[in-house]
């Protein structure tokens, strides 16, 4: 029996008192992962990925049960769970918190330019937390005249982009490394379009927006069912 057989071969001794489940341990970690998200990431955790593709029958069949999708992107090794649309009540397993506010925006749509120029590269693309600041600074509103408020709604961002994993550390401080996710997260069909939408939003313009499917998924996705 191979490794990937020994995960889908039903239990045969209950996990804790009354357990009537039928999947092993590692896989009933890797369904919890997914529902804690935001996302997995195959190339930080190649085994949790390997399983995933192992066994991505019967976890997508699970999360269909509970009106969820399960996403992946090969190419990056990224997967996530989306709330499928459906017009029925009960059916929303997973609840969006807030949306992300206009300095997160405009830092989440530059960042996805920069990850998508340094697609191929064979390595992580990264940025300093300095030039994050510059990147917004020139979005900066001509009434924000408060550089100490300006500092800390750009530190405000990079952090909330760090809560739902879009930004990762490294080993050097204040540097950061742009999550592949970010390309799932804000799934814009033509990068040529997110400029548009920059200026969009500097020119506070309600004409042109993000449409709903690209943008409900960089709200943070907070598990109901799942609670640490």
């Amino acid at each position: 029996m191979t490794t990937s057989d020994s995960y889908a071969a039903p239990i045969t001794d209950p996990l804790f008192d009354g357990d009537t489940g039928k999947f092993t341990l590692p896989l009933r970690q890797l369904l919890v992962r997914l529902l804690r998200g935001p996302y997995l990431d195959g190339s930080t955790d190649p085994s949790a990925w390997q399983l995933l593709l192992d066994q991505q029958q019967s976890i997508s069949d699970y999360f269909s049960e509970i009106f969820l999708a399960l996403r992946l992107d090969m190419d990056r090794k990224i997967a996530m769970l989306a709330p499928v649309q459906i017009e029925q009540v009960h059916t929303s397993p997973i609840a969006p918190r807030r949306p992300l506010k206009r300095d997160e925006t405009l830092l989440a749509l530059r960042l996805r330019l920069l990850l998508e120029q340094h697609s191929g590269s064979g390595s992580d693309a990264v940025i300093s937390r300095a030039g994050m600041h510059e990147i917004l600074a020139e979005h900066r509103q001509a009434s924000d005249r408060d550089d100490k408020r300006f500092a800390e709604s750009c530190d405000a961002a990079i952090t909330r982009l760090q809560s739902l994993r879009l930004l990762t550390g490294t080993e050097l401080e204040n540097e950061f490394r742009i999550s592949p996710a970010l390309a799932m997260a804000l799934p814009i069909t033509n990068i040529q379009d997110i400029p548009r939408y920059i200026a969009a939003i500097d020119a506070n313009d309600p004409a042109f927006s993000l449409a709903a499917d690209d943008t409900e998924d960089l709200a943070e996705q907070t598990p109901e069912l799942v609670q640490e």
